[in-house]
């Protein structure tokens, strides 16, 4: 018998439509917003390096799929404590990451963008 796992917010106090939007803005600013200025920066400038060190080695190390492949790994990480936080019906854990990862995608991509303006 094949077990797929479910993911499901079913038997949460919290709204599925509500946690896809959470999670729309951490991709956009931490994922999209923040890797695309960090690989303009590093790509495109001889004077500003990666300020994260684990970030700059995975760089040298694996280029792009380094820092890629790190940040899919925050992501999911955080991904995996919220749907926690849904089912213990933890309000911290379930708003907690998401809203860390949109607040740090979005100081990193104006950062990110201030530099490459100069």
């Amino acid at each position: 018998m094949n077990s797929v796992a479910s993911v499901s917010l079913d038997d949460t106090p919290f709204d599925p439509t509500e946690f896809s939007r959470l999670w729309f803005l951490s991709a956009l600013t931490y994922g999209v917003g923040d890797i695309v200025t960090t690989l303009a920066l590093v790509g495109y400038s001889a004077t500003v390096n990666e300020g994260n060190a684990l970030l700059r080695t995975a760089i040298e190390s694996f280029g792009l799929w380094g820092l890629i492949g790190l940040k899919l790994l925050a992501f999911l990480f955080c991904l995996a404590i919220s749907l926690y936080g849904a089912r213990d019906g933890d309000s911290a854990l379930y708003y907690g990451p998401p809203a860390m990862l949109a607040l740090v995608g979005a100081f990193t991509t104006v950062y990110n963008l201030r530099l490459l303006i100069g």
